[in-house]
């Protein structure tokens, strides 16, 4: 993926270019998904992940796709992919994804309480350790900052910096919040 990183729209051709070769294969098109994905091509994003599913199986990447939603500016259909049957067969750590990316639907919508509330179902804790502790505990500090809990919202950083010092910028949202 390296060429994602440094060149993502040279990813994006590349990734075009494999599904012009190979676009019934369900890996070419989930690697072209994400790609897009990286690129904020979100209607490309949902139709490549969509046809991987159809192709592969499995609940896979649903927390992309409702990204993807709220990327069109439908944090509704975010909420609902959320919500779905589907959601339920995915293992914890994916799940936890999409709880995150369902409680920024719910802030797109205003719903505060309702994303504080997503966040913590999802296992918030201010002494996990690791990057998805560290990133649940962004997402909630997040929240509190949009709801102008500035206090809250510091302790919350605090905790994601002590989770994962790499995985989130933390770091400068406390500065800012200074």
């Amino acid at each position: 993926m390296w060429a994602l990183e440094e060149n993502p729209q040279l990813a994006l051709r590349h990734g075009r270019a494999a599904k012009a070769r190979a676009g019934r294969i369900g890996v070419v098109r989930e690697m072209l998904g994400v790609i897009a994905y990286s690129c904020g091509e979100w209607a490309e994003t949902l139709s490549e992940l969509r046809a991987a599913r159809r192709l592969q199986g499995g609940p896979g990447l649903l927390s992309l796709m409702a990204d993807a939603e709220r990327g069109l500016g439908r944090p509704e259909r975010a909420i609902e992919l959320a919500r779905s049957e589907e959601s339920q067969q995915l293992d914890s750590s994916d799940l936890v994804e999409l709880k995150i990316v369902e409680a920024g639907a719910r802030l797109d919508l205003e719903q505060i309480d309702a994303a504080l509330v997503t966040l913590e179902d999802a296992g918030l804790s201010k002494n996990g350790k690791g990057e998805q502790a560290a990133r649940l505990a962004y997402a909630y500090a997040d929240v509190l900052a949009a709801a102008e809990r500035t206090g809250e919202a510091r302790a919350w950083f605090e905790s994601s910096l002590a989770a994962d010092e790499e995985a989130t910028d933390a770091q400068f949202r406390l500065d800012k919040l200074a």
